[in-house]
């Protein structure tokens, strides 16, 4: 896969797990987000709901037992993975840096991205 901007693995990766994207919040400071169209996991009936699964641990969760990713935590060689189960897909490797958390929403943001992708 290229090198991608944010909003473009986010959109790839709701493109896997069938989620339609409302609007795009990333131009806004406070919001960096997606509006999402769609029962939101959090409240549900509400019509709208934020969805960043690169900054919100939950989001990140949801996305990657939606798509049924296999997740490894590799604490020796500080670095998350997420492999798709289709066999002949990449998995996303992602070094920890200074927040094993978000290199681990990366990774499943990758991979979901990568799911999108070949669609």
């Amino acid at each position: 896969m290229s090198a991608l901007t944010d909003p473009e693995l986010l959109e790839l990766a709701a493109k896997a797990a069938g989620m339609e994207v409302q609007r795009s919040r990333f131009e806004d400071p406070i919001n960096r987000d997606f509006l999402m169209n769609g029962s939101s996991p959090r409240n549900y009936g509400q019509r709208s709901f934020p969805w960043n699964p690169l900054t919100d641990d939950g989001d990140a969760l949801r996305l990657a037992v939606k798509l049924g990713l296999y997740l490894e935590i590799d604490r020796p060689n500080t670095r998350a993975s997420a492999l798709p189960e289709q066999d002949d897909m990449e998995f996303s490797r992602e070094p920890f840096g200074t927040d094993p958390c978000a290199a681990t929403r990366r990774a499943i943001v990758r991979a979901a991205a990568a799911i999108g992708e070949a669609m």
